[in-house]
């Protein structure tokens, strides 16, 4: 036994007690097809984050600061403004920790950021579009005071530029061999990464030439209009500010981190960013290089490479990617990306001759015997039919089944599923003696089988169409069921999109 133990391998030294350990230490990467030999041309890959961006830096930096000082209790809810990824940095965090989470966020903002927190667990309130980021700051601040919230205060908290100095800066420092790239080109949106990095490169790399970028048409820190404040203290909207692609780059107001770091005098230059460059460089970084960015980071790697047009040769200049590309799949970065195949596509299909759409069908198998059951089964299968007024017949992960569940689920009809695949039933093989009654009883092999009043409907087209030509409706009558006909208007709409009616090629 003590030999075996000899044997073992050495323990591990990189073990994580938790999710939090994960944040930081990201990966600086040399870009090799997209930029030009004249300048080396870096970038910080922040998606490396456990949640996907630089965002979370911040999450775990407020939060552990409001432990230490006491401003959040245990179980208290944190709430905070977003434009999503700070959201999500801060859901994970609070998931890991166990606080509650309510995020307000303007509805312009795409869609799978508010899944991807609901997901993680956090709570979104959406406000109007049309109230930008001070409208959804200002929601924060509300609920925060009503219901004495937390309020983590992306946009002055000094945990934000904390963070960066002691770990962004640290990072990058120690990449270049102890003094600073020849550039550091950034965005900004709460200024925390631009304060937190610049006044240690400040400090420890003086030549590094410190880069703003920001969208070509709202040079709100370029035109050196102060931002204004109301009473109260807080941003009202920025006159230079117009709608731009780049989110979580440049709000509506100049906060104040980013305000601290222009009075520092941080910022050497200024680089503007036209959006549809911003989303070309993010498309060439994906197919060019392999980096899987947003559209933040595709407008902060375009100043960097035209800057590397002009800069002195040989320089190396560090560009920051603050998010991955996932979160912006229903925004224009994504136009273009079909789901059905292409015309080139379709000539590869059509290159060898099996896995075609294009094609018949093979021929039928020839036929088999008619299937056959134990009379304990069909017995089965009778008395749960009879013991429900709507039985669906399913398998737990199968498309179809789930399809008709949510159908019945949204529309409110009540419903006995018996999931054949279920562990429960594979005992002396029952779920397969169930499937085989099934089919003869139902005349079909296939699931789901769904039954309404103890007679048979059909599968999952057959009950989509029954509702469609209002056979539903008179057979959930019979057995004394009401529905929301309005949730079954469009029944095939409950498929997976892969499987709802599309072009050939798809």
């Amino acid at each position: 036994m003590l030999k075996e133990l000899d044997t073992l391998p050495p323990r591990r030294t990189d073990l994580h007690g938790s999710i939090l350990e994960t944040i930081g230490n990201t990966p600086i990467v040399r870009l090799n097809r997209i930029a030009q030999d004249r300048a080396e041309v870096f970038v910080k890959i922040e998606a490396a984050n456990p949640g996907g961006s630089i965002k979370d830096r911040f999450a775990l930096a407020a939060i552990e600061a409001a432990e230490a000082s006491g401003a959040l209790k245990p179980g208290q809810t944190v709430v905070e403004a977003t434009s999503g990824n700070t959201g999500i940095g801060l859901a994970l965090v609070c998931a890991a920790k166990g606080y509650p989470l309510v995020v307000t966020m303007a509805e312009n903002f795409s869609v799978e950021r508010r899944k991807l927190m609901r997901f993680l667990g956090a709570k979104v309130v959406l406000t109007p579009a049309a109230l930008k980021g001070t409208g959804m700051l200002a929601k924060a601040e509300e609920l925060a005071r009503a219901h004495g919230w937390f309020l983590a205060r992306q946009f002055e908290n000094e945990a934000n530029a904390d963070m960066h100095s002691r770990t962004t800066a640290r990072e990058i420092l120690d990449a270049f061999g102890g003094k600073g790239p020849d550039f550091w080109v950034t965005g900004f949106g709460t200024g925390g990464t631009l304060k937190g990095v610049a006044r240690v490169l400040r400090a420890e790399s003086p030549a590094t030439r410190i880069v703003v970028a920001e969208p070509d048409n709202v040079p709100m820190l370029q035109s050196g209009i102060a931002q204004e404040r109301d009473s109260d203290g807080r941003a009202v909207s920025h006159p230079m500010f117009r709608p731009h692609p780049m989110q979580g780059w440049s709000p509506d107001f100049v906060a104040k981190l980013a305000e601290d770091a222009v009075a520092a005098g941080a910022i050497d230059m200024f680089e503007p960013v036209a959006g549809k460059d911003a989303l070309a460089v993010a498309r060439d970084l994906a197919t060019r290089e392999g980096i899987f960015c947003g559209i933040s980071s595709g407008a902060t790697c375009a100043a960097a490479l035209k800057l590397a047009e002009t800069a002195p040769r040989g320089a190396r200049i560090l560009a920051m990617l603050p998010d991955t590309g996932e979160r912006y799949m229903s925004t224009p970065l994504f136009e273009g990306i079909g789901e059905a195949m292409n015309d080139e596509e379709m000539e590869i299909s059509r290159s060898t001759p099996g896995g075609r759409f294009d094609t018949a069908a093979p021929a039928p198998a020839a036929a088999q015997a008619a299937p056959t059951c134990t009379p304990e089964a069909a017995g089965m299968i009778d008395e749960i039919v009879a013991a429900h007024p709507v039985v669906m017949f399913v398998l737990e992960w199968c498309e179809f089944s789930w399809s008709v569940r949510k159908l019945f689920a949204a529309a409110g009809v009540p419903c006995h599923a018996v999931e054949l695949d279920a562990a429960a039933l594979q005992k002396d093989n029952l779920g397969s003696d169930l499937r085989a009654a099934l089919g003869v009883k139902a005349g079909a092999p296939t699931i789901p089988q769904i039954f309404v009043g103890g007679q048979h409907v059909g599968g999952a087209t057959e009950t989509f169409d029954a509702f469609m030509n209002g056979a539903m409706t008179d057979r959930l009558a019979a057995a004394g069921l009401s529905f929301d006909a309005g949730k079954t208007a469009d029944p095939y709409s409950y498929l997976p999109g892969w499987m709802q009616p599309r072009k050939i090629g798809g």
